[in-house]
């Protein structure tokens, strides 16, 4: 969740003030799930929350909202959107869209998101949406991070795997937002013409990126924050050293290293997934010579080799990538946590930005 986050605290440590804007909810098709956001400043944007129209209409109310920031503005409110012919957009799903002021008030909250994120722990961040009350942070469990600011019971959170609205004892509606910290691992051994398009294009979605090669002259300098380089002369170490649940790539200018390389990561019993390029000769090469060293048939069968879901036949670097970040792709939507919004029995007709806040 780096660039939103990043985005509000640089924001307000800034002593400026921005309008937070998260799809609390969807019914139909739309163009981005529940918890997706976007960062509207004076000046910039940041993330989005689907393009278009939608994006279009959002950005406008953000933009309102900065300008007449006022004792009787609603700091936090939902808006419910349709994405039809009044948006030019033919979906036809609604998208319920939550817009909150962020400003000095919220730099703990920000500060205590970010502490669970470096620690790798998912949170939930309770927006009051009938008050201009400031966001409270509890954990998975439903306990509130700060227990003075309790307010909310924990059965509101069980149970719960997305962002949604949800009703308290007393009617009044919250967004419920889970930010997650965990993302996928991608630890990539080959810094060639292919491993360098597909880290290009994984950057650009939610995942950590560990990029291994001993020519440190391969690595190009403009690099997203999410990419990590490890210029070792001591590949094989780094299998050892990833985080459990990684995902393996191994492309590298060596048939030797990667055959090492395919060792170590199979005797490993926490991979999610890996995938080795090459031919199946090459697999079948593999497969012999790692059986004669004590890899199991069970072991090889963790092995993915040709890599890339079927149907791409280019060999062009950016048709390899396009083929094998699709297939990490899907790999990662089946361990999503899916889930279906039901939100029309828990969100009232929408409030404009010139609303008062109600007591």
């Amino acid at each position: 969740m780096s660039t939103w986050l990043e985005a509000l605290q640089t924001t307000v440590s800034a002593q400026e003030t921005c309008v937070l804007v998260t799809v609390a909810g969807i019914q139909g098709s739309t163009p981005r799930e529940e918890g997706a956001r976007m960062v509207y400043t004076a000046t910039q944007q940041f993330d989005t929350i689907g393009g278009g129209h939608l994006e279009w209409r959002a950005a406008q109310i953000a933009r309102d909202m900065l300008a007449d920031i006022t004792p009787n503005r609603r700091m936090n409110y939902v808006e419910r959107i349709a994405l039809g012919p009044s948006l030019g957009q033919c979906c036809g799903g609604v998208v319920f869209l939550a817009f909150e002021i962020i400003g000095q008030r919220a730099a703990a909250m920000l500060d205590g998101l970010a502490r669970s994120c470096k620690e790798g722990a998912n949170i939930w961040r309770a927006v009051p949406l009938e008050s201009n009350d400031a966001a409270i942070l509890y954990d998975l469990k439903g306990a509130a991070c700060d227990a003075a600011g309790a307010v909310l019971p924990a059965d509101m959170f069980v149970g719960s795997s997305a962002t949604h609205i949800a009703r308290d004892a007393q009617g009044r509606r919250w967004l419920l937002d889970l930010c997650q910290a965990h993302v996928p691992q991608v630890v990539l051994f080959g810094a060639g013409h292919v491993g360098t398009a597909i880290v290009r294009m994984l950057s650009m979605l939610p995942c950590r990126i560990l990029w291994v090669d001993e020519r440190e002259d391969m690595f190009p300098t403009d690099l997203p924050p999410q990419v990590t380089i490890d210029a070792t002369d001591v590949p094989n170490a780094v299998v050892g050293k990833a985080d459990p649940g990684a995902y393996f790539l191994v492309m590298t200018h060596s048939h030797s290293l990667d055959q090492q390389l395919t060792e170590q990561i199979l005797k490993r019993e926490d991979v999610a997934w890996f995938g080795l390029i090459g031919s199946y000769t090459k697999r079948k090469q593999f497969e012999h010579r790692l059986q004669d060293r004590g890899i199991t048939v069970e072991q090889l069968n963790r092995m993915t080799c040709p890599i890339g879901i079927p149907g791409i036949y280019g060999k062009e670097p950016a048709s390899i990538a396009i083929a094998v970040v699709a297939q990490l792709m899907q790999l990662w939507e089946l361990r999503a946590p899916h889930h279906s919004s039901v939100m029309s029995s828990i969100v009232t007709p929408a409030h404009t930005p010139q609303d008062t806040p109600q007591n």
